[in-house]
């Protein structure tokens, strides 16, 4: 079990920056591969951005490539989703997930865990 908290949201202008977390719980962290997505209002939920158990590997959608990097940091049960060159349509809450298999997932239904979501806002 994975119990995930999502903190550093906030409002920015477009333009700017900002970098969210996801802490887990548990000494299995490690061992599960890692996404992020984010719903905006009115909106389905859609895939942000992803990485491997090891971090070797991340994804990205087309709407955030060359903008967004995702990190990890095993050691603290940790991972990062660095937000620059921010737009107002990437104002949504973001939610970071949790699944069990190998490599990169973008899909979200295959996620086992997920936390509560952290809400970001991009002024024009």
């Amino acid at each position: 079990q994975v119990q995930l908290v999502e903190s550093g949201g906030g409002s920015v202008q477009a333009g700017g920056s900002l970098r969210i977390s996801c802490a887990g719980s548990g000494r299995t962290f490690s061992s599960y591969g890692m996404g992020w997505f984010r719903q905006a209002a009115g909106k389905e939920r859609e895939f942000v951005a992803a990485i491997s158990w090891g971090g070797g590997s991340t994804n990205y959608a087309d709407s955030v490539k060359g903008r967004f990097t995702i990190s990890r940091d095993n050691a603290k049960n940790t991972v990062y989703l660095q937000m620059n060159s921010l737009k107002p349509e990437d104002t949504a809450v973001y939610y970071c997930a949790a699944h069990k298999w190998r490599g990169i997932r973008t899909v979200d239904n295959v996620y086992d865990y997920w936390g509560q979501g952290t809400q970001v806002t991009v002024s024009s």
